[in-house]
């Protein structure tokens, strides 16, 4: 579902992306985990079209990057810790907007369906603005899967969120991903992720440095196998 193959990004004289391969299968979780300064919103901020590679080759859906963007975009859906709504509008109007800008068929029926999903239906003729940060997100995510994308990439979606929303995000995500959706998240959060993700990549020095499924750590913690990773 992701195939990127030697990609290089540099910002002038600096190079934050050193030769990355990655590869993702359809219905995985994948954790991409590395210090700051290590390139993962850069990374995603790529996979999104919404920067261009130095070098390499980045493939989304089956589309290439940057020159099938659009058909990209059509298959992505994008989270972040910005929750990128209008917050003078009400739920059910970012929805909307967003739904016309995609072209869902059937968009009052899905709109619904969405704010079942997020536990927002009641709320759906609030403003936004009068949102908690966890509710916003939570929206955001009913934003980011309204056309039924087949990846969603999630850049730090818990950052500035108290425990109770980060719980109920996690139950969301978890829903989400069980739907058999391809999922790439950034974070910082190890005990967090390790419940979620399916696999843990490492970025580190502008590559992938390690990579292990859930499966496969046995009994290694995350916290060890990060610690090695970034030590190799």
């Amino acid at each position: 579902m992701i195939s990127v193959n030697k990609l290089v990004k540099r910002f002038g004289m600096k190079t934050v992306l050193r030769g990355l391969d990655f590869e993702v299968q359809e219905g995985e979780f994948v954790a991409l985990l590395g210090p700051n300064g290590a390139g993962k919103t850069t990374f995603l901020r790529i996979l999104a079209s919404l920067s261009q590679p130095t070098l390499g080759e980045v493939r989304v859906a089956g589309y290439r990057l940057p020159f099938q963007a659009a058909a990209v975009r059509r298959n992505l859906g994008v989270v972040s810790h910005l929750p990128l709504l209008y917050g003078d509008l009400t739920a059910e109007e970012n929805l909307h907007f967003f739904g016309r800008i995609y072209g869902v068929l059937g968009l009052s029926q899905r709109i619904d369906e969405i704010l079942e999903v997020v536990g927002l239906i009641s709320r759906r003729r609030d403003l936004v603005r009068t949102f908690s940060r966890g509710m916003q997100q939570r929206l955001a995510i009913g934003r980011a899967i309204l056309h039924d994308p087949d990846v969603l990439l999630f850049d730090e979606p818990h950052t500035g969120l108290d425990q109770d929303a980060c719980d109920m995000l996690d139950h969301l995500l978890r829903e989400v991903a069980g739907q058999g959706r391809t999922v790439v998240m950034t974070s910082h959060d190890l005990a967090r992720v390790e419940n979620l993700a399916s696999r843990f990549d490492v970025l580190s020095r502008g590559i992938i440095s390690a990579s292990v499924s859930s499966n496969e750590m046995g009994k290694n913690n995350l916290l060890d196998f990060y610690r090695q990773a970034l030590a190799g």
